[in-house]
């Protein structure tokens, strides 16, 4: 087996190693700092900040432009769930009503179908 301290992919393994202890070290010194703990409070309410404004400018883009905002869309997509759940139960009423009254329910206006009356051509018969 080659040797170790000759080896280049130990070596390059080894600097990388070193490499991360001290970046990590480094890391969690800085974390604990209180300065580092104020600084990253700072960055996420501007972050928050910049978020909502630019959320606000969006609103106002798609207003000008007439087109509905994300919340307008979300607020459409329920009311067509709620009216989509409204349907079913009136199709699971109407459904229900025509099995009771024993009336078939044929089509979507429950009207029975009228009866087949047409045959196919006997063998004889020209079609």
């Amino acid at each position: 087996m080659a040797d170790k301290s000759n080896d280049p992919v130990a070596i390059w393994q080894n600097m990388i190693g070193e490499m991360e202890k001290g970046f990590n070290s480094f890391a969690n010194q800085a974390m604990s700092s209180p300065e580092f703990s104020k600084m990253m409070n700072q960055a996420g309410g501007a972050a928050a900040g910049a978020q909502k404004q630019l959320g606000e400018l969006m609103e106002k883009y798609l207003v000008s432009m007439n087109l509905p905002s994300r919340s307008q869309m979300v607020g459409m997509a329920e009311r067509l769930q709620s009216i989509e759940g409204q349907l079913n139960e009136i199709k699971a009423m109407l459904t229900q009503m025509s099995k009771a009254s024993g009336v078939p329910a044929g089509n979507a206006f429950g009207t029975p179908m009228p009866p087949r009356t047409r045959r196919p051509p006997s063998e004889g018969e020209p079609k």
